[in-house]
């Protein structure tokens, strides 16, 4: 049984330091001088991408080694293929997570706050952790919303798609960086969207982003709470982020009460199994997510009003409970992938 266990602790560390590997490789534009380039020796990659030849020799073995580009030991030469590209090298792919391990990092570099936080109330505010937690979870759930958010999860709700084509105005509270609002404002056109974020430093970088796209016109960006929010919507949206709340059930009542007669709330949570026996055993995301809440979810819940302490592996029923009591009528999953869940919320 011992070796079974050292046998997993060798597979956990190893996947540990692939992580830091893709980190270096999408920081250093090392995958990108390799895509398309088919094979090359680790000297041309280091010409093409401006960094020392004898560590991008090591990274590359290394990269080899974990699978994540093929080595053709004949020729001494190292290559991308296409399907690597789409997960490590290309950021218009749904699949792209390479920049994510930001937020892998930034666990680590907050590891004396999260003993801290052990210690005593538990608390730690998301503003008071490393910047790389900001730009990767930004990049972890960006390629998803460009991809899916207006193609199939909208779409899945009752009502709304319709609605939004020909017009609409929609809020997004907890908007981080403003990924999911630069990609519903490209594609519906007709309509204007609000951001509200309590972290003013992710505000700025939403107006940055909307700025660049050329969307400041139909969107708007403020530094509030999700209590605090003035305006009236047709949709408002909570994407992964209500679990880290404090308060979710005050939070939906005041969703609820800035609705538009017919409105909706559209929700969207990491994938969760009701049963935590269950969720444990079966669901493959829950040891990521599980020890992703320890560091960030559940202590910046703590931190805030109530601090109920959701945490990132809720499950449908909880949540369900939470608009239930918060005044909503149907509460209902519309749709799902292996990493969310996607719910309706009408009063």
């Amino acid at each position: 049984r011992v070796e079974e266990l050292m046998g997993q602790m060798v597979g956990h560390m190893t996947g540990s330091m692939v992580c830091l590997g893709v980190w270096l490789g999408d920081e250093l534009g090392l995958y990108k001088v390799m895509r398309n380039q088919g094979p090359q020796s680790a000297d041309e990659v280091a010409v093409a991408s401006r960094c020392h030849p004898r560590l991008v020799r090591e990274w590359l073995d290394g990269q080899a080694a974990g699978g994540l580009i093929e080595f053709d030991a004949e020729v001494d030469r190292y290559s991308l293929t296409d399907e690597a590209a789409a997960v490590l090298a290309d950021e218009t792919q749904p699949t792209f997570v390479a920049r994510a391990m930001n937020a892998l990092g930034s666990f680590y570099m907050d590891i004396e706050k999260v003993k801290t936080a052990f210690k005593g109330d538990g608390a730690i505010a998301w503003g008071d952790h490393h910047p790389c937690l900001f730009r990767g979870t930004e990049w972890f759930f960006r390629p998803g919303y460009r991809t899916f958010l207006c193609t199939e999860w909208i779409p899945s709700l009752n009502g709304v798609d319709e609605k939004l084509k020909v017009g609409g105005r929609v809020a997004d509270v907890g908007c981080g960086h403003g990924a999911s609002i630069i990609a519903m404002a490209k594609h519906y056109s007709n309509a204007t969207f609000s951001g509200f974020d309590y972290h003013a430093p992710s505000i700025e970088t939403s107006r940055l982003r909307a700025r660049d796209e050329g969307l400041e016109n139909r969107t708007r960006f403020e530094v509030a709470d999700a209590k605090s929010y003035e305006g009236n919507f047709d949709l408002i949206c909570f994407f992964d982020c209500l679990h880290d709340m404090g308060d979710p059930v005050g939070i939906a009542r005041h969703a609820r009460e800035h609705l538009v007669d017919g409105g909706s709330v559209l929700m969207v949570e990491p994938f969760a199994l009701d049963s935590r026996a269950k969720n444990i055993t079966e669901n493959p995301m829950a040891t990521l997510l599980y020890n992703a809440s320890t560091c960030v979810c559940t202590p910046n819940s703590l931190s805030q009003e109530v601090g109920l302490g959701l945490g990132a592996q809720a499950g449908e029923e909880r949540l369900r409970h939470v608009f239930l009591e918060a005044g909503f009528s149907s509460f209902e999953r519309c749709t799902e992938t292996p990493l969310n869940l996607i719910f309706q919320a009408r009063s």
